[in-house]
């Protein structure tokens, strides 16, 4: 396309793109932005260097008036989006590029990668958090995807509000709380469990958390307290029946003495278990594959649609494709979230033009948009490192608290907030 583009003449001409989701994955109620401050971390130094220059050309893949456009390719243009953290429904604008096309277009793959994976990541977060009720979540999920997905899964996870990952690179680049706990390697590496624990606690200090379903779970949990004493920190459980395991050594560890002792639990689990638990007196969970695979739904389904671009007069035009269930709605779209009494009710995305200047489309509403680069520089302080996965997090919190109750069933269902587009002909 780029070197069609530049061929013909219309890679200058100013193009409007927006990222959205035409409809969300199969039975959820919402979706979660997620990916946003990695973006903005890459977007602004995003060059094609003398190595990649060279291998396109080897390989024949453009010509060399492309060679030398990309030679010294820079993004320069706007960006403006959802802030990080915040929920969507369908059509809503997560994303709006405004540049010439030739800068637009290269970063289609880039910012869908990104954003598709990360906000998968995000709401299947979402929905673990809102079924553990206040009880932290634990990431544990890097032995279940590709190693750098894996620290993009962690972030997008504290994002939705888990609580602390096991990836240590996570926690390097994004101020992520690191966790973990032994594997039942290292009980089996040592001649009985009482040498194992021992060691784990003379290593780690009685904070420590034991994993206690190697052989026997009530024996390992007598040794366990026996060896940390009652300031045992915790004991993770990782396979049978975990509620009713969890009643049990509630009851035994108290009866020890060890009524601090708190009991983490792991095994496969996904949002509709951590529900299956509410009851049971567990104090933690650790997530790991149904996480980084999106529980189910490993795409958030969002695409990058030009919706506007400059025609041979230089005017801007509104622009959709027509095709049969992927239709378009032309222009630019400012968002909004209309409330009432503090309780979301709709998305109203505005076209361009149709509010007569960009005021707010319904009394009691708030914007969804943001500022996030300016001239292909970043405009959005504190939206990358761990700053950003911060403000995501808090963003979501007070996100996801002003929706309906219905957005937290786990139930299939249809998106919890209809779409409102208010065009030039309204």
């Amino acid at each position: 396309m780029l070197r069609a583009a530049l061929a013909d003449g219309t890679a200058g001409r100013r193009c409007v793109f927006e990222v959205f989701a035409r409809r969300l994955p199969h039975g959820r109620r919402y979706g979660v932005v997620a990916g946003t401050g990695r973006l903005l971390e890459v977007l602004p130094d995003l060059r094609f260097d003398d190595d990649d220059l060279a291998w396109l050309e080897r390989e024949g893949v453009v010509d060399d008036p492309t060679l030398e456009h990309l030679a010294g390719w820079r993004f320069r243009g706007d960006v403006a989006g959802y802030p990080e953290g915040e929920v969507y429904v369908p059509g809503s604008p997560l994303l709006t590029v405004r540049a010439t096309f030739a800068e637009a277009v290269v970063l289609e793959t880039l910012v869908l990668s990104v954003l598709n994976h990360d906000s998968a990541v995000a709401a299947a977060a979402s929905r673990m958090t809102a079924a553990a009720d206040g009880r932290p979540c634990l990431e544990m999920g890097s032995r279940r995807t590709h190693e750098e997905a894996a620290v993009a899964a962690a972030r997008a996870a504290a994002v939705a509000g888990f609580a602390g990952t096991s990836n240590l690179a996570a926690g390097r680049r994004y101020g992520i709380a690191t966790i973990g706990t032994s594997a039942h390697a290292f009980t089996l590496l040592h001649d009985d469990e009482d040498a194992a624990f021992a060691a784990q606690v003379a290593a780690l200090g009685p904070s420590t958390t034991l994993l206690v379903d190697t052989y026997d779970v009530a024996a390992a949990v007598e040794r366990a307290v026996a060896l940390a004493g009652t300031e045992l920190g915790a004991v993770r459980l990782d396979s049978g029946d975990l509620g009713e395991l969890a009643s049990d050594v509630r009851r035994q560890l108290d009866r020890l003495g060890a009524t601090g002792t708190r009991i983490v639990v792991t095994s496969d689990l996904d949002e509709h278990a951590i529900a299956a638990l509410a009851s049971a007196p567990v104090d933690r969970y650790g997530v790991g594959t149904s996480l980084v695979t999106g529980s189910g739904q490993p795409t958030a389904g969002l695409v990058y649609k030009m919706v506007a671009r400059e025609d041979s007069s230089g005017q801007m035009v509104g622009v959709a494709k027509a095709s049969q269930h992927k239709e378009g709605v032309a222009g630019a779209k400012r968002a909004w979230r209309e409330l009432s009494s503090g309780v979301a009710s709709a998305e109203v995305l505005v076209v361009e033009g149709a509010d007569g200047g960009g005021g707010s489309p319904v009394p009691d509403a708030r914007p969804l948009q943001v500022a996030l680069l300016e001239g292909g520089r970043v405009v959005a302080e504190g939206a990358t490192g761990a700053a950003g996965v911060r403000a995501a997090a808090d963003r979501h919190a007070e996100s996801r608290a002003e929706l309906p109750a219905t957005a937290r069933r786990l139930q299939r269902g249809e998106p919890c907030l209809p779409t409102r587009v208010v065009s030039a002909r309204d």
